[in-house]
């Protein structure tokens, strides 16, 4: 028996509105080719039992700091999230998801095949995000911003890498904008990209709270931060 071509992998934490309708996506996928679903626990409320009803495995993240060269510090809970899942994962591909993010039917096969053809060690895909109106602007950012820069930056929902490549990257770095730096960092010695078709929605749930410009202000923020961290 052969294990998983694909694992998905899903953090979540307090995520209860949305993780059903992230994992039914993940369920409902039209291909012959084995996955695997494993959601990443860092809260405690319902999202164990909520992972189980969509034969997920729960995978779960104690908060905790992590000694770093006799130094203790606060590990990027996201970062530490998905590499977590990333450790217990068997798939030859690893599809980074957010819980509030929903792939199209088509995605394992989709993304499988443009990785393949065009010779790619990772992937994102266009995407749509689901909120205010103002969210565009952003939306047009990821779709027509992010692949033309020369080390395209893949967004930790929708981040789809071979394990290999991931090994050897050394996983999401714990420090702010985790996936902007491990975009960057993976793209000095893989070819990376993004699908043409649109294949995500994901909330635009940050941009409805804060509106635009608080939420440009956040990025910018933790972007500050991971470039003093030298990423």
């Amino acid at each position: 028996m052969t294990g998983p071509v694909v694992s998905f992998v899903v953090p979540a934490k307090a995520e209860e509105r949305y993780l059903s309708s992230a994992l039914a996506s993940v369920r409902d996928q039209r291909t012959d080719r084995e996955y695997e679903l494993l959601v990443v626990d860092g809260d405690g409320d319902a999202t164990p039992e909520i992972a189980r009803e969509y034969d997920a495995t729960v995978v779960e993240q104690p908060e905790s700091g992590v000694a770093d060269g006799g130094r203790t510090h606060q590990r990027s809970a996201i970062a530490d999230a998905r590499h977590r899942g990333a450790e217990q994962a068997a798939g030859d591909w690893l599809a980074f998801v957010d819980a509030d993010t929903a792939v199209h039917p088509d995605y394992v096969d989709a993304m499988l095949a443009f990785a393949r053809r065009e010779d790619l060690a990772a992937a994102s895909s266009r995407c749509r995000l689901v909120g205010p109106a103002r969210a565009k602007l952003m939306e047009a950012t990821i779709n027509h911003v992010f692949p033309r820069l020369d080390r395209p930056i893949l967004p930790g929902f929708n981040f789809f890498v071979r394990r290999e490549a991931y090994d050897a990257a050394g996983g999401f770095p714990t420090v702010p904008n985790e996936d902007t730096a491990f975009s960057r960092r993976l793209g000095r010695d893989w070819a990376t990209g993004y699908h043409p078709d649109v294949l995500v929605r994901t909330s635009a749930r940050r941009i409805a709270s804060s509106g635009l410009t608080g939420t440009l202000y956040h990025y910018l923020r933790l972007d500050y931060h991971r470039l003093r961290a030298d990423y």
